[in-house]
């Protein structure tokens, strides 16, 4: 069912309670190093305010434990969220309470407040009902525009939208986007439709395998996960990373698709992983002392040809340990050929989030591509086929 979207939720005079995904990375001061889900943000907390209404914007920041720390304040988001909307966005010392309650209700039309970090109470976790209704009660109505955490039902994420009630709950704009480049990707793909699956653990992948054997027309494995399919070939893999508990799972998928599971040809291996390791390429067997850390230059080449006629592209997981010059080639030629058939064949590319959204941030091709995704680990779920609770309670058109 197509779900309301936040521009048909009638927000003027009303405190609109928003879930927002703010959860960014802060160095040492207190600093925000990337922005980019404050910015996603921004169109939905628009959309409120300049038709009128007053946006209440809850997030968690962070894996904050046994209550309140200066270091997960969400202080520096209301500052760098004030200078991108060119307005004062207050900031409440809590995101419930009579401090809470006192600066919401004193908000005009067109206002923006902040709630302090969520997870500041243990039973945001928890889905509590005493703090769902708590938050429930200083808005009116409700949207949920955090992607990044709408795989969990917490008291933010569900617990509120169960409070507020049917005919006052939406999705916003960055939930809207996610859910039709991620949704017509899984279930109406332009084809040749190609996933990419990398990062470190088979067991991390395996629903992900599972639903896209069913679906895609080729799935190219990289990353350590591909050592695992080596061992299920008999395949020596020196000391590279594995998981040998699950070998025999890896061997079952591979007789299940077929030739639609393609695993690398040739590997960069080398003694040790740093930013001077000496380096060579091997086909076949790892020798015993040495570690696979890189898709080799024929398996760039043959995932290159197999995108190059390519028109629908879901990429989860580096190729490589992406983070060490010596190691960077296979994502890298990834991340250059998503954004040339992007470009020359309109083809659709997305990139689910987590480590390789990190990957195309950091080769400078994000704007080259269709869709980076805001949510690691809600998009890998998305892409296992399972539902959200936390989208599926809000209201249908």
């Amino acid at each position: 069912m197509a779900k309301k979207t936040v521009s048909q939720l009638e927000v003027r005079d009303q405190k609109v309670l928003v879930r927002v995904d703010f959860n960014v990375p802060l160095d040492d001061a207190g600093s925000i190093t990337d922005d980019r889900r404050i910015v996603a943000a921004l169109p939905t907390i628009n959309s409120i305010i300049e038709r009128g209404g007053r946006a209440v914007l809850m997030s968690h920041l962070g894996r904050p434990k046994g209550g309140p720390n200066p270091k997960f304040s969400l202080r520096p988001v209301a500052v760098r969220l004030g200078e991108l909307l060119k307005r004062k966005v207050a900031m409440a010392s809590d995101c419930v309470g009579p401090a809470a309650a006192a600066i919401v209700n004193g908000m005009k039309n067109g206002d923006v407040v902040l709630l302090e970090n969520t997870r500041f109470h243990s039973g945001e976790e928890k889905n509590d009902p005493v703090l769902a209704a708590e938050l429930a009660a200083l808005g009116q109505c409700y949207v949920n525009d955090a992607f990044g955490t709408a795989h969990r039902q917490h008291a933010s994420t569900y617990g509120v939208a169960e409070k507020i009630g049917a005919g006052k709950r939406a999705i916003g704009f960055l939930i809207e986007k996610e859910l039709k480049f991620l949704g017509d990707a899984l279930e109406h793909p332009r084809r040749p439709f190609v996933a990419i699956l990398g990062g470190a653990k088979v067991s991390d992948k395996i629903a992900v395998i599972e639903n896209l054997l069913g679906k895609a027309d080729s799935v190219l494995i990289g990353g350590a996960m591909a050592y695992t399919f080596f061992l299920a070939q008999g395949k020596k893999i020196g000391k590279s990373l594995c998981e040998k508990d699950k070998v025999e799972l890896a061997r079952k998928l591979l007789e299940a698709a077929g030739r639609k599971l393609i695993l690398p040809v040739d590997n960069v291996i080398a003694a040790e992983m740093t930013d001077h390791a000496v380096t060579r390429v091997v086909e076949g067997d790892i020798p015993d002392g040495m570690e696979g850390f890189d898709i080799g230059p024929k398996t760039i080449q043959l995932y290159e040809k197999i995108l190059q006629s390519a028109r629908t592209v879901v990429w989860n997981g580096p190729m490589g340990v992406f983070e060490k010059k010596p190691f960077q080639a296979g994502t890298r030629a990834i991340a250059n050929m998503l954004a040339k058939i992007s470009t020359d064949s309109d083809a659709v590319t997305i990139i689910g989030g987590g480590d390789s959204a990190a990957a195309i941030e950091k080769f400078g091709l994000a704007d080259k591509v269709s869709h980076v995704s805001t949510g690691g680990g809600a998009s890998l779920e998305f892409m296992e086929g399972r539902g959200f609770a936390c989208i599926d309670i809000l209201d249908n058109v």
